[in-house]
């Protein structure tokens, strides 16, 4: 953009979508084809180039030899009807607490096949993360009860994972296996894992024992009948 002498609120004007729109173009959040396409004529460009598979500014594979010079879209009308922000559907991935995680510097979290569908405005609700660093799991047992109940959904912020304040719920893995706690962090380095049920006792994991997944940002109850 800084090269073509442009920005995002007039690239957005051009591309008949909003300002976020672009960020989220621009982030790599959003790929759609439709769009990135748009985007790489009127930044004289390619879409291999603005996704990162060429390294060439100036090659342009999917447009042919022909440039269009910026500007030439100043009036361009939306291709379809824009869908407000907030009702943006997208996908979620949803943790298998119930299955072995590995610990340590990369984590493998099992996920269920088929990804969750939710409005992008409803998650805002509880996180301005991207929702691809946000997760779902269902809450097993009753260990965090009554705070969280057996087939409880908690919300998972995976871009947080640094316990600086005690007594928050983390999604964590725990001797290869997936927990929904309360995390406490000691004088000592160590970590207090807590549960809220009073019948569980506490433990606590030091270095190397315990993966932080993620904070967890809402807890969703299906109410009784």
């Amino acid at each position: 953009m800084k090269d073509r002498g442009s920005n995002q609120s007039v690239l957005a004007r051009a591309l008949g979508i909003s300002q976020p729109s672009v960020g989220r173009l621009i982030s790599g959040e959003t790929r759609e084809s439709g769009k990135l396409i748009e985007l790489a004529r009127l930044l004289q460009t390619s879409p291999e180039y603005l996704i990162g598979e060429v390294d060439d500014p100036d090659l342009l594979p999917s447009l042919g030899d022909k440039k269009v010079a910026f500007g030439a879209f100043p009036n361009a009308e939306p291709l379809a009807e824009e869908v407000d922000e907030d009702d943006e559907i997208v996908e979620i991935e949803e943790l298998d607490l119930t299955f072995g995680m590995g610990g340590g510097s990369y984590l493998d979290m099992p996920v269920k096949a088929k990804p969750r569908k939710f409005t992008r405005g409803w998650l805002r609700m509880f996180t301005q993360a991207p929702p691809v660093r946000i997760k779902i799991a269902q809450g097993i047992g009753d260990s965090m009860a009554p705070t969280i109940q057996n087939a409880d959904i908690v919300i998972i912020d995976t871009a947080d994972t640094r316990v600086k304040m005690g007594d928050q719920i983390w999604a964590v893995a725990y001797g290869e296996t997936g927990l929904i706690k309360r995390l406490r962090p000691l004088p000592s380095g160590g970590v207090k894992i807590m549960s809220d049920n009073p019948l569980i006792e506490a433990e606590t994991a030091y270095d190397g024992e315990l993966h932080v997944i993620g904070k967890v940002v809402a807890v969703v109850r299906r109410m009784a009948g």
